[in-house]
């Protein structure tokens, strides 16, 4: 059994049930440490119980180490969280793709090529990056300066990874007068642009629906991410509250898919407002809003979500090539 793959299927797991990044990441860094030694100091440290010495392997991580090597399943395995997720039937299969994933160059917890790795080991043939835009510090949204650098590490990934292909875009956010949070030749560089609201989510409906509409007419924007904000479970939070008739018409008159966030603390829009966007005719992103690798599973909440609605293959755009959906 391979030790750093035992280490990373772990930390996928534990991302899988929702676990805390920083519990993740001890899993994910000491699979790295792993992929740089050699066969036989590997065999040694086993051998002499030396993993510890080693800066970023602890305790945990090296007993999961020591029993892949001597082909054991990891003790730690049966302390995982179970975490059973819905089916998604046959729309999670026609699913080609993810439009809405996050990287730790802004506030996930893996870097981008971990993130496309396991796309493409879960059967996509594509993912959208959508890193945050500069304007939310909290979770290191990228300057231009940054991610203008950034363009450079996706065109390595594509090249390592192809034809998986990895499309790069932003999740940029909605400035309070509906303006986006990046200049417009950058946004014209990138593949592919999800708008969201993330400040002054309480805001009177007559004050965010302009908001909402004139991010929604912007050229540059593809998906309407998370669109009421709102937040359920432990850490919850009310609904932003805007004209949804308008907000979804104008998503349908100008292309913009509704996003049907599928992070078990958002599940948005609600179903109601899910219903209301359908019967107005407008297309979907079922998006996972990946902040770490076993993340990207949760796409079959959304699936799960779109089927109840009524919701085809043929109005979702995550069953569309990369190529369809960067025209």
């Amino acid at each position: 059994m391979d030790p750093a793959r035992a280490l990373r299927d772990i930390a996928f797991q534990l991302e899988r049930a929702g676990e805390p990044t920083y519990r993740v990441r001890a899993f994910r860094q000491a699979a790295a440490v792993v992929d740089r030694l050699s066969e036989d100091e590997l065999s040694s440290r086993v051998g002499a119980k030396t993993l510890q010495a080693l800066k970023g392997i602890g305790k945990a991580t090296a007993g999961v180490i020591e029993d892949a090597w001597h082909d054991r399943t990891p003790a730690y395995a049966a302390k995982l969280p179970e975490s059973k997720l819905p089916s998604g039937g046959a729309l999670r299969t026609a699913l080609r793709g993810d439009c809405h994933t996050h990287s730790d160059w802004s506030d996930g917890g893996s870097p981008i090529a971990e993130m496309a790795e396991t796309a493409r080991e879960l059967g996509h043939e594509w993912i959208v990056l959508t890193d945050h835009s500069p304007r939310l510090t909290v979770a290191r949204g990228l300057s231009p300066e940054r991610l203008r650098a950034q363009m450079d590490e996706v065109a390595r990934v594509n090249e390592q990874l192809a034809p998986f292909r990895l499309l790069h875009g932003i999740e940029v956010d909605i400035l309070d007068d509906g303006a986006l949070d990046q200049t417009g030749k950058l946004l014209d560089r990138l593949d592919f642009v999800v708008a969201s609201v993330h400040s002054k989510l309480r805001m009177p409906a007559r004050e965010m629906t302009p908001r909402m509409l004139a991010a929604v007419e912007n050229p540059h924007v593809r998906v309407l991410g998370h669109c009421t904000g709102r937040l359920v479970g432990g850490r919850s939070r009310p609904e932003s509250q805007f004209n949804s008739e308008k907000v979804f018409t104008a998503c349908r008159e100008n292309g913009v898919a509704v996003e049907i966030n599928s992070r078990p603390d958002r599940l948005d829009p609600p179903m109601r407002l899910l219903r209301q966007a359908v019967e107005l005719g407008c297309e979907f992103a079922i998006d996972s809003d990946a902040h770490a690798p076993g993340q990207l599973d949760w796409q079959a909440y959304g699936c799960a979500r779109a089927e109840k609605a009524g919701i085809g293959p043929d109005r979702v755009i995550n069953t569309r090539t990369a190529d369809q959906l960067s025209r």
